[in-house]
């Protein structure tokens, strides 16, 4: 029995001692009105003198009972309790913590208002006397009443605890329950939303000027600028140090951007970069970065809170009478293009984008966003078609941005669900579509030809379909409708495979392909009648388009992309490389590395690659040091062992065999540290040049993942993070080990 229970137990004992005493003492009440009635019988006269006495004897009572109140009434400090059901609660009990919860027993205040009841309204009151045993039993029955009432109450965090003890703290991170809107009906009206309201963008502070002691130098001479030329300036200052600002496309971009900032003044004096020493701009950024990462601990604790406040107010949305997550609600600050690869725009300035650029969608029937003070929206539109909450035109290559919902939210969740379901509808017919575009490379137009050539790369390779751009207006990307000429090279042999073809261009965001593979005799005859009278720059596919592709890719299936069929090549992939990799014998940490291959498999189809790290070499050789550090660990555990083997041997006692099995265990448990930190290495390597993020969250069905962590018993924050987990939510309630993509 718990300290709390025999507390508890002590206690209804002594108050069951005072209710027999009380019940004792209306026994005698009784005898005396039993007397009395007897001596009436006697004479009138005899009776008055009773009931006299009588009455006195109550009055001395009374007078006691008074002088006790009035005692009670000064130990509390002045204070009676509140009274309940026509009595005055006694003072409550307090009981010590139990597995953090403060109580009172009910049934201990039950009798004492029994017991209090004549001082309270001062009637003699005839109460029923109970034997032992049915006392007993009645203090078991409320004995396992109050078990029951704990049992019913929930079990409160460590936060909460300490919140009845201090009265002041509140609990910390207290989970949200998560809205399950994969068993909810969706709309079928294509609409995405009936109700949505939100707080608008944040917008970058406004620029503050330097300091009057920071110049800036023109042909070495101190040369004050306009605030608007100023703060163009500090955009190129910031990143002197960066290599886009030895790029002369970069330079040129951003010098007559600038000139268009400043003063026809300015502009007269300033006509050379060259000549332009940015040096004290520099400087000073760079001493402003330094203190920040100095900042104090109490500082940082100021910034994180004022970020979080800021974050509760604008980086959530209420969605069909639900909070929902805003991804990124802050407007982006103004700042020089850098574009990925030899972009031709890179350097030109990215305007301020103010409130009057700006559309904000919500419901008619919610609380609209305000704009800052003194100025206004563009447009505020009510289209529940969209998914979008706030829109703008940015002014370097006239793209629409947008402020959507997180990607842990519904319609997030509901997008990612309908596009792995789609893939898995092509599994259903990915047989028919081969047969028919096999069928396809002999027919007798050149159009249907290339078509079915293109759709074999984008169902072998992977290859993304390309889009048509403005030349001159972005980088020089292309997909596998855009290909050119100069992007193949045709060897009948090479390295002992026949009908090879490489592949050498810049796909998206200028990461470069390169593959060198083996293709069908029939595909290689192909090529080379497309590559006929042709120069280095012709499209190699040039009476074919992407929406020709996608025209045709609609016929064969509702819903059928070239994204569709790289989402069904790269799931598929993950499944069966899973079956062949994972091992039953293997430990978590060779499975987690058995599941980073397959997926290394799938990043590789799909050309995810990246640059090695900067600190990759820095972090292997620590590595490398952890390593040889556990070798050690492992021999000295060994040598222990070995010995403690041979003493055993010796002393043939209890205590050498116990030594024995504590060292064999240091031993395991080395060698189990041993591996992980082995297998930690050889998985660093192997994903030196590799992205295995991309692949893992936009190409890969995530029940996959989830079948696989619940059929070997494998933790699912392995694999995924926080952030993954809550965008997968969906995946990892309905999933089980037995799914199939």
């Amino acid at each position: 029995m718990s300290g709390d229970h025999v507390h508890k137990r002590h206690q209804m004992e002594s108050g069951s001692v005072d209710y027999n005493s009380h019940k004792h003492k209306d026994k005698h009440k009784d005898r005396d009105h039993k007397r009395e009635r007897d001596n009436s019988k006697n004479g009138n006269s005899e009776h008055r003198s009773s009931s006299e006495k009588h009455r006195e004897k109550e009055k001395v009572q009374l007078k006691h009972k008074e002088k006790r109140k009035e005692e009670k009434f000064h130990s509390s400090d002045g204070k009676y309790g509140d009274e309940e059901n026509g009595f005055v609660s006694p003072p409550s009990i307090k009981v010590e913590e139990d597995n953090g919860y403060h109580h009172s027993i009910k049934h201990e205040k039950s009798l004492k208002r029994e017991r209090d009841e004549d001082d309270c309204k001062h009637k003699p009151k005839k109460v029923k006397v109970e034997d032992e045993k049915k006392v007993k039993k009645r203090k078991q029955e409320d004995d396992s009443d109050y078990e029951e009432r704990e049992e019913r109450k929930p079990k409160r965090t460590k936060e909460e605890k300490k919140d009845t003890t201090g009265g002041k703290k509140k609990a910390k991170n207290e989970p949200e329950e998560k809205w399950k809107w994969w068993e909810e009906e969706r709309h079928t009206d294509g609409s995405k939303w009936k109700f949505l309201e939100h707080k608008g963008p944040v917008f970058p502070p406004p620029y503050e000027p330097l300091p009057g002691h920071i110049r800036f130098y023109y042909d070495e001479k101190a040369m004050k600028l306009s605030p608007g030329a100023e703060e163009v300036a500090t955009f190129y200052a910031k990143m002197i140090d960066h290599e886009y600002t030895t790029k002369d496309i970069f330079r040129k971009n951003f010098f007559k951007d600038w000139r268009k900032e400043m003063t026809s003044e300015e502009k007269s004096k300033i006509t050379e970069l060259k000549k332009c020493d940015f040096t004290e701009m520099h400087e000073y950024f760079k001493a402003q970065s330094e203190a920040r990462k100095q900042m104090s601990k109490e500082e940082k604790q100021k910034t994180k809170e004022e970020n979080e406040r800021i974050l509760q107010e604008y980086g959530f949305c209420v969605m069909d009478n639900h909070r929902e997550r805003i991804g990124n609600f802050r407007i982006e600050p103004p700042g020089l293009f850098r574009g990925r690869g030899d972009h031709p725009k890179m350097g030109k300035l990215k305007r301020r984008i103010r409130p009057e650029d700006i559309i904000i969608n919500c419901s008619k029937d919610s609380v609209h966003p305000r704009p800052p003070p003194g100025t206004r929206w563009k447009e505020v539109r009510h289209d529940n078609k969209v998914t979008w909450l706030v829109s703008w035109t940015e002014n370097i290559q006239g793209s629409i941005k947008y402020i959507m919902l997180n990607p842990s939210s519904r319609i997030k969740g509901e997008k990612d669900w309908q596009k792995y379901e789609t893939a898995r509808r092509l599994k259903k017919c990915v047989e028919r579509i081969r047969a028919q575009y096999r069928e396809d490379w002999r027919s007798k137009e050149m159009r249907i030809r290339q078509r079915a050539v293109a759709l074999y790369f984008i169902d072998k390779l992977a290859l993304r379909a390309g889009n048509e751009k403005d030349e001159g207006e972005t980088a020089d990307t292309v997909g596998c409708c855009s290909l050119r000429v100069e992007h193949i090279k045709l060897y009948p042999q090479l390295e002992r495979q026949d009908f090879v073809v490489e592949f050498d261009f810049l796909g998206k965001d200028s990461i470069r392909y390169y593959n060198t593979i083996p293709v069908e005799k029939r595909v290689f005859k192909n090529l080379q009648l497309f590559l006929e009278n042709k120069q280095s720059e012709d499209d190699l596919f040039d009476r074919l388009n992407t929406s020709i592709l996608n025209k045709h890719l609609q016929e064969l299936m509702d819903g059928l992309t070239a994204k569709v069929f790289r989402t069904y090549n790269a799931s598929i992939t993950l499944q069966q490389q899973l079956k062949e990799l994972t091992s039953p014998d293997e430990n978590i940490p060779e499975k987690i590395l058995s599941y980073n291959r397959a997926n290394r498999a799938v990043a590789l189809l799909c050309n995810h690659q990246r640059a090695p790290p900067k600190t990759f070499e820095k972090s292997m050789q620590n590595l490398q040091i952890k390593i040889d550090e556990k070798k050690k660990q492992l021999s000295a555990a060994k040598k222990e062992h070995k010995a403690a083997k041979a003493d055993a041997k010796t002393l043939r006692d209890e205590k050498s065999k116990k030594a024995v099995e504590m060292k064999k265990k240091a031993v395991e448990r080395i060698s189990e540290q041993l591996l992980k930190l082995e297998v930690q290495a050889t998985d660093r390597e192997e994903n030196k040049q590799i992205a295995l993020g991309t692949s893992k969250l936009n190409y890969l069905d995530p029940r996959i993942s989830v079948a696989w962590c619940k059929k070997w018993r494998v933790s699912i924050e392995k694999i995924y993070n926080k952030t993954q987990r809550e965008k997968f939510a969906w995946a990892i309630d309905m999933a089980d080990e037995d799914f199939e993509f």
